[in-house]
């Protein structure tokens, strides 16, 4: 991905000079168990073996990080540019970006607090996503899902939440899982997750297209994180069987192919995950 020396969105909001957390004794190993935990959308404290995410207030800001601060707010601005494109020519209205919030370790949002445990996330709630950039090391190190373009689909991907609330599909879906059974809600956590990747596809083509940034093997990288993302994979990763009613992002199949539909064919109302039994 082609992204060194190209604009930086002025939508960050860095919070990592602030001080942030670590996992006591357990480092990236740790970490990776709390965050398939997330993405299994389960309870994985038991397996921490008495370990608990602290609190750190070190505020040290390594070249590492440095660099995936200036990556992520290079994506940022790609988001910008190509959302506000495709709402001028298929929504018809004018589009709103959000902000994204970089930490270390642990920060608080309207939606919770934010740590190693939550994952990436996107808060509807005062509009901004937050990751912790240490995420794309747990990426490339325990997922198995390296290569920039496969952070930058994380960054895409909770961007895409964000399009769906300023569509208002985000609001109503919340609305109606707030009320129904857990199996149900996890059904239309599914849709959800599964039209983000929908959405990050169409933001993968027109990067390709209008920006020019893809290089040879990005698209490659990007279905890989989809792919060892997926519910069906973690839980095998995790040592478990797959059990499609605790799903809460999709299959890696799943996920693999609405990011591929998103891309191949550039248009929203393509997206409709949730006007389809074909997931």
């Amino acid at each position: 991905m082609k992204w060194q020396g190209r604009r930086s969105s002025r939508n960050i909001e860095d919070r990592r000079k602030m001080g942030g957390g670590k996992a006591a004794g357990g480092g990236l190993g740790v970490l990776a168990i709390v965050v398939i935990g997330y993405f299994l959308g389960v309870d994985t404290s038991f397996l921490l073996d008495g370990q608990q995410v602290q609190s750190g207030q070190n505020g040290q800001i390594s070249q590492a990080d440095q660099r995936a601060g200036e990556f992520a707010a290079v994506t940022l601005a790609d988001t910008e540019t190509i959302w506000a494109e495709i709402f001028a020519t298929q929504v018809g209205d004018a589009y709103v970006p959000p902000t994204l919030v970089l930490f270390k370790g642990a920060t608080n949002s309207p939606c919770g607090g934010a740590d190693g445990a939550s994952g990436p996330f996107y808060c509807p709630a005062d509009r901004k996503a937050y990751l912790d950039t240490d995420f794309f090391v747990t990426m490339e190190q325990r997922l198995g899902a390296g290569g920039d373009f496969a952070a930058a689909y994380v960054i895409a991907h909770e961007v895409a939440h964000h399009v769906q609330n300023e569509l208002g599909i985000l609001g109503q879906a919340n609305r109606i899982r707030a009320q129904a059974s857990e199996r149900d809600a996890n059904l239309i956590s599914v849709r959800l997750e599964l039209q983000a990747d929908c959405y990050s596809g169409i933001w993968a083509r027109y990067a390709q297209e209008r920006l020019g940034t893809l290089e040879r093997g990005d698209l490659q990288e990007a279905l890989n994180a989809a792919k060892q993302i997926g519910d069906d994979t973690l839980q095998r990763n995790a040592g478990k069987r797959p059990n499609p009613h605790t799903f809460t992002h999709g299959t890696s199949d799943q996920r693999q192919r609405w990011f591929a539909k998103g891309y191949e064919t550039a248009d929203l109302r393509q997206c409709d995950t949730f006007g389809t039994n074909a997931l």
